[in-house]
Parts: C-alpha cells; sequence; structure tokens
C-alpha cells in the first residue's frame, strides 16, 4: 500500500512568538512508519513541530499549522490507498493573529475558532479503494463519542485511546468499526500496538470494493 500517516501537534499562532498547542509528542506517528516500513509498504509522513527523527525510507513533509497540514494531507492522499490520521491537530485558533508580540499587561482573552476537521475533508474526497483510520483521544470509558466520530467522519477503523495515552511510551485502546465490532487491545508499547494497526489496515485495504 501507499500509507499516509499524519503526527505530532500543530501551533495555532496568537502572536509573533506564542501559540497554542498540545502534549502530542509524535511518537505514535513515528512508530506506525516504521511498522508501515517494516511490512513493507510506501509510506508517507505529514509532521507537525516534533523533533524526531524518521527511519530511512519516508517520505516527510513538515507543517506547523492546522491549515498547512490541511492543504499536505488534501493535496497527498488522491496519491494514496491509506490514510492514517495520527496527529493531534489542535481543536481551535485565534481568529486574529497580532504580528508583533503581545506586551504583558492586565488581561488577556484570546477569541478563538474551530480547526478544520481535516480527516472528515479526506473522507469526502476518498475513493472506493481508498481507506480512512483515524484516532479519538476521549476521557476514560467514553468510547460512544469515538463511535459517533467514526459514523460522522466516514471512516473505516477508528482507535479509542484514553487521555493518558498522550506523550506516554503506550497506549490502551479499542479498534472501532462500522459494522459495530470492537477489538479491545490491552495496555502495550506504541511499537507493538503500531505493527497490529497496520495489520488491520492490511485486511480493511485487502477487502477494498
Amino acid at each position: 500500500m501507499k500509507i499516509l500517516i499524519t503526527a505530532g501537534p500543530t501551533h495555532e499562532p496568537i502572536d509573533a512568538v506564542r501559540y497554542i498547542a498540545n502534549r502530542s509528542s509524535g511518537r505514535m506517528g513515528l512508530a506506525l512508519c516504521s511498522a508501515a516500513l517494516a511490512a513493507r509498504h510506501d509510506v508517507t509522513a505529514i509532521f507537525g513541530p516534533v523533533q524526531l527523527a524518521l527511519p530511512p525510507g519516508v517520505r516527510r513533509i513538515d507543517v506547523e499549522t492546522s491549515d498547512q497540514m490541511h492543504a499536505a494531507v488534501l493535496a497527498e492522499f488522491p496519491r494514496q490507498d491509506l490514510l492514517i490520521m495520527a496527529a493531534a491537530v489542535a481543536d481551535f485558533r485565534p481568529v486574529r493573529l497580532t504580528g508583533d508580540k503581545l506586551a504583558r499587561a492586565g488581561r488577556l482573552t484570546i477569541e478563538c475558532e474551530a480547526t478544520p476537521d481535516i480527516l472528515a475533508a479526506a473522507a469526502r474526497i476518498k475513493q472506493p479503494h481508498q481507506r480512512t483510520i483515524g484516532f479519538s483521544l476521549e476521557s476514560r470509558g467514553n468510547v460512544a463519542r469515538s463511535r459517533e466520530k467514526l459514523a460522522r467522519k466516514n471512516l473505516d477503523l477508528i482507535v479509542y485511546n484514553p487521555i493518558d495515552t498522550m506523550s506516554s511510551a503506550t497506549i490502551e485502546s479499542i479498534l472501532l468499526y462500522p459494522s459495530g465490532r470492537e477489538e479491545p487491545l490491552p495496555l502495550r508499547s506504541k511499537a507493538d500496538f503500531a505493527a497490529v494497526l497496520v495489520a488491520r489496515a492490511e485486511v480493511l485495504w485487502r477487502n477494498k470494493t
């Protein structure tokens, strides 16, 4: 397969030096790249601003903001068989960007707007042979919200994982499928999880219509 993997956070600028972000380390994306290469797939990775060295053989595209990741995914996805959206894209960005550094004085109110839903946008242009896999970082036990995302974004599989997965070397997850099937995966290293997810993606792709 030709696999497109996104990973890491995005930085949404507030002013010339400050930004809104999250604690995503990009480790899950790195593990997925390594697992996909080990399975002899062609890998393109779109990474937010993290300092991680990818294994040789991965084609890397670096981005910073949600808009840049949105543009990169929509440009690359039509040439791919599979999109694994492991990036923790910021959900909000400031409505107005101040070009200079804001002075520290009194209170600061930042009006924000929602960032584009990149995975939903990719799913809208998905062709019959293509597959899309998402991640749903939720409070522990909130599987129903992940299943809602699975349907709303027209995904072929979504990974429910609790919030404590972020910045951790391990992951506890449940794979959710459109058929209603759930596959719990107990706590394991992100490398071991990535190998399982790539194997499940291969099954999804072999069963393409």
